[in-house]
């Protein structure tokens, strides 16, 4: 449904930039938006009604419920000292660098002080920043080169569509490589900074027609990003902390953004626009925009920020050899196991009648 509701949206964008819509043809692009946005609904509505059949089921067969006492580490703090015949308590800074196997679930403190965030940290800092620089500025870029009003509102309008279509397509492909062929993530993560690379590369030539292709791939890449972005996090440091992790994750990006968006993009096209009004004798008003034309106004910026795409790409490379043994174990051994798990735990309360926690 998604899929459809993004390609009917990029086919209208392409359409009514050649043709010129009547109103009942607006009118019918509503409906078929608002359609496919409700279309998901029915998918809620049949899962609550299997979860409502399942209730009713649970509550005309109760169990007795027993809880069980769970054994919890001691909290140490500088004024307690164990004793003989105590359980040795455990500080809170003890473990933080020494970490658990990959896996298993960390702590926020040895997650974030791991080599392996600090590498993908790193990796997402050049990757999204230098994208999202891309982004941002993909109209303006058009304006520079020279493209026309409509052309630029196109592939901005567009690549918000790209995007999506890289997030889903990103997700399921690598899930599918992962569990077929053992392809590591991080490996797909490095994939997509190397096109990442291409992106800017080709924006700083602007040759004729290539924002195009470029516009396709910033959104493509750029939605491939995160959920492989993410997906790593809850595979290497475990689920336990996942909410903290992908948020400090997902930080790099505003990151990375002003670095290259602000103090590389921003001054040189600053540099490049003052350069070009006193070759032309202009005075610049106070408080006037500036206005850059030409291949050079972000020529060097984004020659910059491919390579330092390409420096993410080697890092994210360095990540591939750390967690390369470890993606072509069974990294999803021990959730399967979790569900035989519980699996004979509903078949015993079913057989017994009772459900210990």
């Amino acid at each position: 449904m998604s899929f459809g509701l993004a390609g009917f949206l990029m086919a209208i964008i392409i359409v009514e930039n050649r043709v010129e819509f009547v109103a009942i043809g607006y009118w019918l692009t509503a409906g078929t938006i608002l359609v496919l946005l409700c279309a998901p609904i029915v998918l809620v509505v049949r899962e609550e009604l299997n979860l409502w059949d399942v209730k009713k089921r649970n509550l005309s067969h109760p169990v007795e419920i027993k809880v069980a006492e769970i054994e919890r580490p001691l909290q140490c703090s500088s004024a307690v000292v164990p004793i003989n015949n105590q359980k040795e308590c455990v500080s809170f800074f003890q473990d933080v660098f020494k970490p658990p196997e990959r896996g298993e679930d960390y702590t926020i403190l040895q997650a974030v002080l791991s080599v392996d965030m600090l590498i993908l940290f790193i990796a997402t800092i050049f990757g999204a920043g230098g994208l999202l620089t891309a982004m941002d500025n993909l109209g303006q870029i058009g304006k520079a080169l020279g493209y026309p009003k409509t052309s630029i509102t196109t592939f901005v309008s567009l690549v918000s569509i790209w995007g999506y279509l890289g997030r889903v397509g990103s997700g399921f492909a690598s899930e599918i490589f992962l569990e077929k062929y053992k392809f590591p993530r991080p490996l797909m993560l490095t994939i997509v900074l190397f096109f990442s690379c291409l992106v800017h590369v080709l924006i700083a030539l602007g040759m004729p027609n290539t924002l195009y292709v470029a516009s396709v791939l910033i959104g493509l890449c750029f939605g491939a990003l995160w959920p492989l972005i993410f997906a790593i996090i809850s595979e290497i440091f475990g689920l336990k902390h996942y909410s903290t992790l992908l948020n400090f994750g997902g930080a790099a990006s505003p990151i990375g953004a002003y670095i290259f968006n602000v103090k590389v993009a921003g001054n040189l096209y600053d540099r490049e626009a003052m350069k070009q009004m006193a070759a032309h004798g202009i005075i610049r008003k106070r408080g006037e925009d500036l206005t850059c034309t030409g291949v050079e106004c972000y020529k060097l910026a984004f020659l910059i920020i491919a390579a330092s795409t390409f420096v993410g790409f080697i890092v994210s490379l360095v990540l591939v050899i750390r967690t390369f043994k470890f993606y072509k174990g069974d990294i999803y051994k021990k959730f399967r196991e979790q569900a035989k798990a519980v699996d004979a735990a509903e078949s015993h309360y079913r057989t017994n009648g009772d459900a210990p926690l």
